[in-house]
């Protein structure tokens, strides 16, 4: 017995010892992981892994292999390989403490459910999706089973299976989980909580990727709401949630909301990050991708060219994004810049890096399949392209399911390129499938659901189902102006004239079938969109202006603008050698900013965005009087044909609906044109077009015009005295009241001829605030200085110029210097008595005193603009260059930029007192204008209170006519300034004749109170009957 009793004591005090040695083991164990931890969220991986084996040794030598601290030092080497990237060390360790932890713990306890989801996370990053699904499922039941569906780590676990799911297309199967996990967290967790607002962040991303985007938006704007109420718009998370926000509004083609919240977080993540930071490199490729489906793709080309230099840099050059970036370069060489060889080679490399990595059934392997097949179909490679698009499909619809707008854009191509091969029925099949996709996932107000319905128009109209198709194109009418509507409310003018572009196409077939065809709803749509999209530049500007004139939040920014845009006419007047091209885009940059600023405030402007249609036009008619709208548009039969063709678009007061009116192709006028100018050098119809030509049509050339232009309305003419009409392309080029009837007279005998920039002015006129009965007069203007500041010497033009320089001008186009003009100082001193007797407020500015600095004080600091503004000078216009055949005209760094400009505003103007020196390249005053004022200089002053200004000059209606916007030129500079009326010349007219109309006018105006209309036509009348030629009366016009 007491042998027995001396045993078991013994046995005891062994037991206790060897607990208090396992104890200690233990905690040593514990406290080197810890410490190894540390070392790894220092980044000092092989310290920690020899931390955690020293770790290990303990473990192994004290407490054995079949431990649990031993099972822990092989999780801890898994968890330090796997941040240091040595996924195959990760792999070892964490499969070495799941079969330690099953045996010692059970799969019942928490660190082995913690193994399997640690595995699950390295397998789905090793690419082996199998393993990692399975090891995240088995994760989760453990978890559900062992700590209950309220625990953290099951929502964990949920939230994780979830984005596995999202991320190899699985959305389905994701969805649920996703939702389960935030259920979870808006019952337990705060909202400031990371997991609370990760579960946002990843249902917004669930939702975005399947074209819910409405429901993903709500997501992200809880987070952005939650950041702001708790002061956190500085952090990165906060960048985060616009970055993501923003891409589901891009995706929306919701541009308006998307690009400021890009530019925001660009903005965020420079001044936190750095520009070569991976984050505001992904910035700067959603926005340069969203900018390509805006059609800007200047803008996009830059974007991502910065984004691929990135990646290259920094030897990145097989990773998803450079992909990504190679793709949209390969689409912008190919879409927008015609480079299709480049295109694909783009195109080719990316699908080899793309299969490298990460296989074919992926969504950016179908898209570029897609965009490869297409080029092909461009080519009518049809055999090549076919195979392409009907793989790109099926990835399609694994990855994204049959009701997404990438299944749906897939299913459009392939069906353009059946309907090019004539399988007219599977063509009509996958259009109105991908259409009613687009219907569903963005609503019928966006760009994809408006080109499809043009793809079935087009389609039934090469099927002869004219009936279905003008239906159709009417719908797209009507879409297509609400979608450009949005875009005015916060586009610049250069973006939104980039933007009216896409839609020019959709134009050109409407009108297109309306000539071929006619139709119900066609006519009616055809007049809508020219009231809606003639000028709409020059409307959007006029919106501008007078909101900002009239509100004063907006009244700092429109003068910031102005100030903005008059540097950046200093700096585009110098030669291309001398400005500072950096500064330019600042300028440039700056100016588009505070444009779409104002276009945002101008919104609430409902006179001026108000969107007219013909019936209110034909409201506004009397029984006697008609409008005419003439259009210009590239013809489509089928395919785009090389020709330009015209038609007027006839409406009466009492018609159901406008007459389309088919005329003309535009090279049978332009002939008539080039015949008529002699002495023009001009040898190219589109030189001819741009320039407007400075000579009189001959009267055998008028009558051939009659032919062409005004025939074939007669018949829809009876009985109509007064016709209010709007040109188009080359007709602005010409003065319709000189144009001769069959009958020997001239169409002013027949018809009171109104022309207007559009006739939409019916509706909404030009209200002009008469402030006062002032009136400032320039004529007999000296171009030589003054004899004290002459200097015949050349001069460098840096040292002397002044803000605005004009050097050397090619003799052949400047005509040595401008001669002083007898006749203007004759007018405007007779002007000046007429005005006088009727009550007005003369100022007279004559000789060396009309200066640029003294037109330039007229309307400054928000003062009122005199009512009527009479200039009687030279006026002056350059074609654009890249149209200018002649030898001696060639483009160089040294030319004046008036003459060698891209922007036509630039290249035509007034000349002012002491312009000769400038003009050929003398000194002038320091400090002071040098007397050239540019049409772009005008555009920017405010001439909002006057009524009329007469460009009593010669050529000063010359421009450069562009699409729907007109002439770009003098006459527009008056416009956007907030002229009413404006009579300018289309030609040289003599001094003599030009004095005897204007004052004829200024008496019949004000002595017999006519209006200004009635005025200028009496007059241009009696001279007429006088026996004067038309090209003596017939070169001035009038447009409202």
């Amino acid at each position: 017995m007491k042998y027995a009793f001396l045993f078991l004591l013994v046995s005891t005090l062994t037991c206790v010892s060897a607990q208090t040695v396992d104890s200690i083991a233990i905690k040593q164990v514990d406290s080197l992981i810890k410490f190894s931890r540390d070392l790894t969220s220092k980044r000092d991986f092989d310290k920690a892994l020899e931390v955690n084996a020293a770790a290990e040794i303990i473990a192994l030598e004290k407490l054995g292999k079949e431990s649990a601290a031993y099972g822990s030092t092989g999780y801890n080497h898994g968890r330090i390989s796997y941040a240091k990237g040595d996924y195959q060390e990760a792999e070892k360790g964490y499969l070495e403490s799941k079969v330690i932890r099953e045996k010692v713990l059970g799969r019942l306890h928490p660190d082995f459910s913690m193994t399997l989801a640690n595995l699950a996370i390295l397998y789905e990053d090793m690419g082996q999706n199998l393993k990692a699904e399975q090891y995240y499922r088995e994760s989760l039941e453990l978890r559900r089973i062992t700590l209950g569906a309220n625990h953290p780590r099951y929502s964990v676990s949920l939230n994780n299976l979830g984005l596995f799911y999202l991320k190899i297309g699985k959305l389905l199967a994701a969805e649920p989980l996703l939702l389960e996990a935030m259920e979870h967290r808006r019952v337990f967790l705060d909202s400031l909580h990371p997991d609370y607002q990760g579960s946002l962040i990843n249902l917004g991303l669930l939702y975005n990727k399947t074209g819910q985007y409405t429901i993903s938006e709500q997501y992200y704007l809880e987070l952005k709401g939650i950041l702001e109420n708790n002061n956190k718009t500085n952090l990165p998370e906060y960048a985060n949630a616009l970055y993501r926000l923003a891409n589901v509004y891009a995706n929306m083609a919701d541009y308006k909301k998307a690009e400021p919240l890009f530019l925001q977080t660009l903005q965020i993540r420079e001044s936190t990050l750095g520009r070569d930071h991976v984050q505001y490199v992904s910035n700067l490729y959603d926005l340069g991708l969203m900018y390509f489906y805006m059609g800007n793709y200047e803008n996009a080309w830059h974007n991502i060219q910065q984004v691929a230099a990135f990646y290259r840099r920094n030897e990145l050059t097989e990773t998803s994004d450079y992909v990504k970036s190679l793709n949209v370069l390969a689409n912008i060489a190919y879409y927008a810049r015609n480079e299709l060889d480049t295109a694909v080679l783009l195109y080719t490399q990316v699908l080899a890096i793309l299969e490298k990595n990460a296989g074919k059934d992926q969504s950016d392997y179908a898209s570029t399949l897609e965009n490869l097949a297409n080029l092909y179909t461009y080519r009518e490679n049809f055999d090549e392209a076919l195979p392409l698009l009907l793989e790109s499909l099926k990835i399609n619809e694994a990855v994204h399911g049959k009701n997404h707008p990438h299944y749906a854009l897939t299913l459009c191509n392939l069906s353009l390129l059946y309907q090019s091969t004539e399988d007219f029925q599977r063509a009509e099949t996958g259009f109105l499938t991908s259409l009613r996709i687009f219907e569903t996932t963005q609503g019928r107000i966006s760009s994809n659901y408006s080109t499809t319905l043009q793809y079935i128009a087009n389609l039934y109209t090469q099927t002869g189902q004219t009936e279905l198709a003008d239906s159709l194109y009417a719908e797209l009418s009507d879409i297509n102006k609400l979608l450009a509507e949005n875009a005015l409310t916060y586009l610049s003018e250069q973006e939104l004239g980039k933007y009216i572009d896409l839609y020019v196409i959709h134009n050109d077939l409407i009108l297109s079938f309306a000539f071929r065809h006619g139709g119900k709803r066609i006519q009616s749509a055809c007049f809508d969109n020219s009231l809606f999209y003639k000028g709409i530049l020059l409307h959007s500007s006029d919106r501008i202006k007078r909101k900002a004139l009239s509100d004063s939040l907006a009244q700092n920014t429109y003068l910031e603008l102005r100030n903005c845009k008059r540097m950046l006419a200093a700096q585009l007047s110098k030669p291309i050698e001398e400005a500072d091209s950096q500064f330019v885009a600042k300028l440039t940059q700056k100016a588009n900013t505070l444009e779409k600023a104002l276009s945002s405030i101008a919104t609430g402007y409902s006179e001026q965005k108000k969107h007219v249609r013909w019936h209110e036009v034909r409201q506004k008619l009397k029984s006697n009087e008609a409008v005419v709208e003439f259009v210009r548009f590239r013809y489509h039969r089928n395919s785009l044909t090389d020709s330009i063709m015209y038609a007027a678009l006839l409406l009466q007061p009492g018609a159901s609906q406008p007459v389309f009116v088919a005329l003309f192709e535009e090279k049978e006028v332009a002939r008539l044109l080039q015949r008529s100018t002699a002495n023009d050098n001009s040898a190219t119809v589109p030189n001819l077009y741009a320039s407007r030509g400075v000579k009189p049509l001959h009267a055998y050339n008028l009558s051939k015009m009659y032919d062409l232009l005004w025939k074939p309305l007669e018949t829809q003419l009876n009985g109509v005295k007064k016709i209010y009409f709007s040109p188009s392309g080359i007709l602005h080029r010409l003065n319709f009241s000189a144009i001769p009837t069959a009958d020997g007279k001239t169409l002013s005998d027949r018809f009171e001829l109104v022309e207007m920039g559009s006739t939409r002015q019916l509706v909404i006129r030009t209200q002009i605030k008469i402030a006062n009965n002032d009136v400032i007069l320039f004529g007999g203007i000296q171009f030589e200085k003054d004899s004290a500041s002459q200097n015949t010497e050349l001069f460098q033009t840096s040292q002397f110029r002044g803000e605005l320089y004009f050097a050397l001008v090619d003799s052949t186009l400047r005509g040595g210097t401008w001669n002083y003009l007898v006749g203007t100082e004759q007018e405007v001193n007779s002007i000046e008595k007429i005005l006088q007797t009727a009550g007005m407020n003369t100022t007279l500015k004559k000789g060396s005193t009309a200066t640029e600095e003294a037109f330039k004080q007229i309307g400054v600091n928000n003062s009122a603009s005199p009512r009527i503004l009479h200039i009687a000078t030279h006026g002056y216009f350059f074609p654009d260059p890249k149209n200018n055949s002649q030898e001696s005209v060639v483009r160089s760094h040294t030319e004046p930029v008036f003459k060698m400009s891209d922007h036509p505003m630039l290249r035509s103007g007034l000349i002012m007192a002491g312009g000769n020196a400038a003009w050929q390249g003398k000194q002038t005053l320091e400090g002071r204008e040098d007397g050239i004022l540019t049409a772009y200089e005008i555009s920017q002053m405010n001439l909002s209170n006057t009524e009329l200004v007469v460009l009593s000059a010669c050529e000063t209606g010359l421009g450069d006519i562009q699409g729907n916007e007109g002439v770009y030129g003098l006459q527009r500079a008056f416009k956007i300034a907030g002229a009413k009326y404006l009579i300018m010349s289309l030609w040289q007219v003599p001094d003599k004749q030009t004095s005897l109309l204007m004052t004829t006018f200024y008496k019949k105006w004000l002595e017999n109170k006519m209006t200004i209309p009635d005025a200028f036509h009496a007059a241009q009348k009696e001279l007429r009957e006088i026996g004067l030629d038309p090209y003596q009366w017939a070169g001035f016009v009038l447009v409202e």
